[in-house]
């Protein structure tokens, strides 16, 4: 007989079986749920629309979004990202945590999760019972889970191969933004980039290594970056792009945001580049 099949492969099932806490409190730097008609929440849904372009054939589904080290900010902008989405194309969208030496994705709404990928790929759980609806329409989180000392042979596994692929292939109406590790820290943003259809790169103006981030780039296909995010830039000046790129092979356009962990609220003008 055929083996028993794993609750991934019924759509039914795998629907979120629990909502986020009633107690929850999002980041306020969410600002694209908290404070949508913003000039930074605006600059949040010009990098969706250069991003994502529903209904053409090369659009992105499942996006990859890492950065050169810690600290740069990816988690913020994966999540405000995956915001716009889920309120302005009105479209699911599914976060998920895959840093899991140090899995943070609940903090950013207000909970501690215990339990996530982690535990569904050593087979400690199921999918259903570990996605949590979060406060914002059609916005589900699957949280890191529990830390663990094999992380890249679990996101490497079979097992999160397949769940990505279906995720993909079931859900063909849904967004899937991998929130991972750094690339210069970690392995895994390589073995995900394999999985993703794209990735956003996100760099810390002033702050981050020029030759860090050079050496980062060449970790990656570069043919698989869909965008650059340069988070925190103070000032407007062609010359930081050229520091960083050499060339201006990159549309621009601005946002603001600081703090890459759940904290205090600050803000800053920064500037965003997208590759041609």
């Amino acid at each position: 007989k055929d083996a028993p099949k794993d609750n991934i492969f019924d759509k039914q099932k795998v629907q979120p079986s629990k909502p986020a806490p009633k107690d929850i409190a999002l980041d306020d730097r969410l600002v694209s749920y908290f404070d949508p008609s913003s000039m930074v929440a605006e600059q949040f849904k010009r990098l969706r629309t250069y991003v994502i372009k529903p209904g053409t054939e090369n659009s992105p589904k499942t996006i990859l979004v890492t950065s050169t080290m810690e600290g740069e900010g990816k988690s913020m902008i994966a999540i405000n990202l995956a915001i716009t989405i889920a309120v302005d194309l009105n479209s699911n969208a599914l976060i998920v945590d895959c840093d899991l030496r140090n899995p943070s994705l609940s903090r950013w709404f207000g909970f501690r999760e215990q339990r996530g990928l982690s535990n569904y790929l050593l087979g400690e759980a199921q999918l259903p019972e570990l996605l949590v609806k979060t406060s914002v329409d059609k916005l589900t989180i699957l949280p890191g889970g529990t830390v663990r000392d094999n992380p890249v042979e679990l996101i490497g596994s079979k097992k999160m191969k397949s769940l990505v692929a279906d995720l993909k292939m079931r859900y063909d109406d849904r967004y899937i933004i991998l929130d991972s590790s750094p690339l210069l820290a970690t392995t895994e943003p390589r073995v995900l980039s394999d999985m993703a259809d794209g990735i956003l790169f996100v760099i810390k103006s002033a702050d981050t290594p020029r030759e860090s981030v050079q050496q980062a780039l060449k970790l990656i296909d570069k043919k698989c970056i869909i965008g650059v995010v340069l988070n925190q830039v103070e000032f407007k000046t062609e010359a930081l792009i050229r520091r960083y790129f050499g060339t201006d092979r990159y549309s621009d356009y601005r946002y603001s945001a600081k703090q890459s962990e759940p904290s205090s609220s600050r803000q800053s003008a920064s500037r965003t580049r997208i590759r041609k």
